[in-house]
């Protein structure tokens, strides 16, 4: 059974994964609740939120573009903090996701009794289904339906705003404040379950085409564009609405359509509304079933989770059950689906602060993000705090009811997960840079490694093979270059059929010609031996250097390579790969700073350079 997901989705996919997500329940039902309990100041609530929700976006998109995996805040913090914490994790995002959807079709319920009497659960349900079907059967056919469903809205959502604009009167945010500052802050908290929509494009990683690229700008674009269209429609719907009748409202847009366009306004803006919420539960299951697809694959769910479907290539045991654990929520109160999902998503947006805290300063070589959180570690710290300040204010229950989901993700970890898995994580790292002290076994740069080269779509060359077998010297004290080039023929000679002693006198001939040390921190000895289809490589680390001469008298990379003459193909696009490697950035810091032999060799293996057709499996 297959356990690999297909990259199918683009920039605008994900860019309306994410945005249909976000604009939903958040902007078509909240407005009037959150009016009620912060007055027009709820503009500043809303606001509030999405510079809060930056925050962990940035955290993310930095973790995303270095991991594009499926899973995603689960899979960060478990590479981060562990197995235990990682389950926690996992497990209370799956849950938000699926609550968040569930509001999502509990929340139509106020507008489809414009057009149908059906009961709403029974269109849930049948919605639940339909997104189900699609689904499974590709991933890109979930997202051409959330493309086309979020481009409506928007639409609609536009005119709104600017025909909304100039009908505005000042005196409907009199008074602004009415329940003071503290009512500010925890209504930013209670809405903050509108920008979940970020934590999607995360779990759909791995579906993403140049994710490194890809995923960073669509977060970005996606909360830019969300934040404006919230702060302006719940500004039009403030000021154009009395306050009694919009906080007695569950369909806030509608009725504030409704003060200058009339009632075709109300049904225009209810069925946008009706779409939202259709996009929301698309995009909903679609990401939350990753999450169990994850947690399956490092052992901390049953094995039956991870199943790809082998003619769609979707998750769909992960799909069947987040179908059913959405339907079976359908019927919780409104007013706690919001708050539990808020207070999940604070979690998880501060746990993706901590994790980028861990990963930078674990000093994991190969932790390389091609988008790195500007303001470090500024963003990551207010992302934190502000995350702690908003849980303390949204209220007990939802307090007690995600302590009650962590307990429940650790009691699933400890009696499950637990004897199933054990795994390296960043926070080791950290705390074997920190006491000296020898914890790991360095799996995990293997394993960033693999997703690197998964990502960055590395095909091996012939030039890969080489370094993955060739010898390495990681030496001790300073050397003088034919102190270097002795002990290098004793390990190269074997390999070339060639005595210590002749390779050593090729070696000392080649530097009289002219000194192969081509930079100050770098030499390239290079020679032609006898003999058919004989190459060998070595790789020479100093960190106390290796005098060559006046002009290089501490060199600290050194490339040894050695061919007979039917392999001068092979030996100049070795010289190339090598130059293009050792003249990327961060080359010189990553060489001196690698922790093992393997860890020498991956600096070179995830080198910037141009790789050759010919390759290997």
């Amino acid at each position: 059974m297959a356990t690999e997901l297909k990259r199918e989705l683009g920039l605008l996919d994900v860019f309306c994964t994410a945005s249909g997500a976000m604009i939903s329940s958040g902007l078509f039902i909240l407005p009037g609740l959150a009016h009620a309990q912060a007055g027009p100041a709820v503009i500043i609530s809303y606001l509030l939120a999405g510079l809060l929700a930056m925050t962990g976006m940035l955290s993310q998109a930095e973790l995303v573009s270095a991991m594009p995996k499926a899973g995603g805040t689960y899979f960060f913090v478990m590479r981060s903090m562990g197995p235990a914490v990682g389950t926690v994790d996992g497990l209370i995002t799956w849950l938000s996701l699926s609550l968040k959807t569930a509001f999502a079709l509990v929340g139509m319920a106020a507008f489809t009794g414009m057009i149908t009497d059906l009961d709403i659960r029974v269109i849930a349900v049948l919605m639940c289904l339909v997104f189900l079907a699609i689904n499974i059967v590709g991933v890109k056919e979930a997202g051409r339906l959330q493309v086309a469903l979020v481009f409506g809205l928007l639409l609609i959502l536009g005119a709104y705003i600017v025909r909304g604009i100039p009908a505005v009167e000042v005196m409907h945010f009199k008074p602004f404040a009415p329940h003071g500052v503290q009512s500010i802050f925890a209504t930013a908290g209670f809405v903050f379950v509108s920008y979940g929509g970020l934590l999607k494009v995360a779990a759909v990683a791995e579906e993403v085409k140049q994710p490194a690229r890809t995923i960073p700008l669509a977060m970005m674009l996606s909360l830019l564009v969300v934040m404006l269209i919230y702060t302006l429609a719940v500004f039009v719907t403030s000021g154009v609405t009395p306050a009694l009748e919009l906080e007695a409202s569950l369909t806030p847009i509608s009725t504030g359509a409704q003060q200058f366009f009339g009632q075709p306004g109300f049904v225009v803006l209810g069925i946008a509304a009706i779409l939202a919420f259709v996009s929301t539960a698309n995009a909903g299951l679609m990401a939350a079933s990753r999450y169990p697809l994850a947690l399956a694959r490092d052992g901390l769910l049953p094995a039956v989770f991870k199943r790809i479907n082998s003619r769609f290539q979707t998750p769909h045991i992960a799909l069947i059950a987040t179908t059913l654990f959405i339907m079976s929520v359908l019927f919780l109160k409104l007013d706690l689906l919001v708050k539990v999902a808020s207070g999940v998503l604070m979690l998880t947006f501060l746990f993706s602060c901590l994790c980028v805290i861990i990963m930078r300063e674990s000093r994991l070589q190969n932790y390389r993000p091609p988008f790195r959180s500007p303001l470090y570690p500024g963003v990551q710290i207010a992302g934190i705090i502000g995350c702690s300040f908003l849980l303390y204010n949204i209220g007990a229950v939802a307090l007690l009811s995600c302590a009650g989901l962590v307990c429940g993700g650790l009691f699933v970890y400890w009696f499950f997960g637990r004897i199933r898995t054990t795994r390296e994580y960043a926070l080791l790292h950290l705390i074997e840079r920190v006491t000296s002290r020898e914890l790991t076994d360095h799996l995990l740069e293997t394993e960033l490694k693999e997703i690197i080269q998964e990502r960055d779509e590395i095909t091996k060359d012939r030039f890969d093979a080489l370094v993955e077998k060739c010898d390495v010297l990681d030496l001790e004290g300073p050397r003088k270059a034919d102190e270097l080039f002795v002990e290098v023929s004793e390990v190269m000679a074997p390999h070339l059929g060639l005595s210590p002693e002749e390779f050593l006198g090729c070696m000392r001939q080649r530097e009289e010609e002219s000194s192969t040390a081509i930079a100050p921190h770098l030499a390239i000895p290079h020679v032609i031996v006898d003999g058919v289809e004989t190459f060998a490589l070595l790789l020479v680390r100093s960190r106390d250097g290796i005098y060559f001469s006046d002009e290089a008298p501490n060199v600290h990379a050194v490339f040894v390579l050695a061919g007979s003459r039917d392999q001068r193909n092979f030996h100049l696009r070795s010289l190339s790969a090598i130059a293009q490697i050792t003249q990327s950035p961060g080359f010189e810091k990553h060489w001196l700073q690698a922790k093992t032999i393997k860890g020498l060799r991956d600096v070179v293996l995830l080198g910037e350079r141009k790789r050759h057709t010919e390759h290997v499996s």
